[in-house]
């Protein structure tokens, strides 16, 4: 049975009590019923994001998703192989 999604507005509420109130990963996860590593996710996602709660406090849901979720575009790991050669 798959996991329940934590809403938006939740993981807003994380990055809060985080950022503003200054809490611990163990007492967020009590206070909102949650594990302590989905905190320590989405506390990591917002700072490898750069996001400060002075950032985060005004933005809409679908902003902050995007900001927070966006997969990086990475270059493509595979070269071309030089076919001119190898045809020798």
């Amino acid at each position: 049975m798959p996991a329940r999604r934590i809403t938006m507005r939740k993981i807003k509420e994380v990055l809060r009590l985080k950022l503003e109130a200054k809490l611990s990963h163990a007492q967020i996860a009590a206070a909102l019923g949650m594990s302590k590593g989905v905190v320590t996710k989405y506390i990591g996602l917002a700072v490898i994001a750069g996001l400060d709660w002075s950032a985060i406090q005004d933005q809409d849901e679908a902003t902050l998703e995007r900001q927070l979720l966006a997969v990086p575009q990475k270059p493509p790991t595979f070269v071309q192989p030089d076919y001119g050669r190898m045809h020798q």
